[in-house]
């Protein structure tokens, strides 16, 4: 069994805390607090920083340290275009696939996420909604659209300030989940791609008109 070191699940929590605000946009890293939190030595603290560096979540400062990025509105547009990219490659492979247990798992996605419909609670609507677009993702077998979906989702996650506005269409938005799965349950490759890319534009414009 493969076991992660040190670094990646350091790397993962941080991830984790800039997807949940714990480190805020703009936040400066400090690894004593860090290392004293994680139990580690920095060795190991550096090296998942470093990772995020790379990913783009964390920025260098030459004297200064490492900070949380933050995104406008060109960064959010160009998030969303990215997504669009890999997402709509993926549910293409998902369609032409059309893996029953992928098509399941899409399926009871959806569900999950009409069953939050009742509860009135816009959080629970938007980790359905993500945990919608990492099956999709996943399902599509491709272990590099998976790596770069995993880091745009998180830069998707820091507009959290804007879902407010976005998730006060539930209906419609779970309507547009449901029409990329009858898309690709029909196997029709191009109209997933429509789907897909019209769902995208959709939340964009939600977003920016926040």
């Amino acid at each position: 069994m493969h076991r992660e070191s040190t670094a990646a699940v350091i790397a993962r929590q941080l991830r984790t805390a800039i997807m949940e605000h714990t480190l805020r946009p703009g936040a400066q890293l400090s690894e004593t607090a860090l290392s004293s939190q994680f139990g580690v030595s920095r060795g190991p603290l550096r090296e998942a920083m470093q990772r995020l560096v790379q990913e783009g979540l964390l920025r260098s400062e030459p004297n200064r340290g490492l900070f949380v990025i933050e995104l406008d509105e060109a960064d959010i547009r160009d998030v969303y275009a990215a997504r669009t990219a890999v997402e709509g490659a993926a549910a293409m492979m998902v369609a032409r696939a059309r893996v029953p247990a992928a098509l399941r798992d899409l399926r009871t996605a959806c569900e999950v996420m009409t069953s939050t419909l009742g509860l009135g609670d816009p959080d629970a609507l938007r980790d359905a909604d993500f945990h919608f677009h990492d099956v999709l993702v996943q399902s599509s077998g491709s272990r590099r659209l998976a790596r770069m979906h995993q880091t745009l989702i998180v830069e998707a996650r820091m507009c959290l300030t804007a879902w407010e506005s976005t998730y006060q269409q539930p209906l419609q938005l779970v309507e547009e989940h449901n029409q990329i799965v009858a898309a690709i349950e029909a196997g029709d490759v191009r109209l997933t791609l429509l789907r897909v890319e019209e769902h995208l534009d959709e939340t964009l414009r939600r977003l920016i008109r926040r």
